[in-house]
């Protein structure tokens, strides 16, 4: 079975939103039109405290896109975003919601920030989207939304780690920074990532 994973199309990653990914929401369409081709759709959602160690704010000598350490782990200090119960965090309302069968939080814990769909940063703690996928029985996923170069890809990563067959619908992201999502793709490819275009599906 194939599934369809929607990561992070939140309002804060949307242009206009804390921290805008650009033309991230260019993939709107795109990611409702791939919608019906898929047996299961479900989304992740960055789902921060307010006073989470990934803001800058929390840090009183750093700026933010500085770096810092948590848990042992190079941080990267980000703006204030996707804050629970905050409209940032709401899905932007220009995303077709009535397939996904199920949302997966992450980021929840204060201490460690959490951009793959399947675990935290240091793999500590787990979402259960990797159990909820053997459950019912899927075998491939695909993967769209934001960032490509952040969130995406590091659930791709763990996706193939997991043993599912990965695809990476390129158009159907977008990310913070071209360069990070070159090197990004080189290293999803070199572990057996996949890569294609919307239209492969729609065509």
């Amino acid at each position: 079975m194939k599934a369809l994973l929607l990561i992070d199309i939140q309002n804060d990653f949307i242009p206009g939103g804390a921290l805008a990914v650009p033309e991230g929401d260019a993939i709107l369409p795109i990611v409702n039109a791939l919608q019906p081709h898929f047996d299961l759709v479900v989304a992740t959602q960055d789902w921060h405290p307010a006073d989470h160690k990934s803001f800058a704010s929390q840090h009183a000598v750093k700026q933010v896109f500085e770096t810092t350490q948590l848990q042992g782990l190079e941080q990267v200090l980000w703006p204030d975003h996707c804050v629970q119960g905050t409209p940032g965090a709401e899905f932007s309302p220009a995303l077709e919601m009535n397939r996904v069968e199920a949302i997966f939080r992450k980021g929840t814990d204060p201490e460690i920030d959490s951009y793959s769909g399947f675990f935290d940063n240091g793999h500590l703690k787990s979402t259960a989207l990797a159990d909820y996928l053997k459950g019912k029985q899927v075998t491939e996923v695909y993967l769209v939304g934001l960032a490509a170069d952040y969130c995406v890809y590091f659930t791709a990563l763990d996706a193939i780690k997991e043993g599912f067959t990965t695809y990476f619908i390129e158009d159907a992201t977008r990310a913070i920074n071209a360069d990070g999502f070159a090197k990004a793709k080189a290293d999803m490819q070199a572990k057996g990532g996949r890569f294609l275009q919307s239209i492969d599906i729609l065509d």
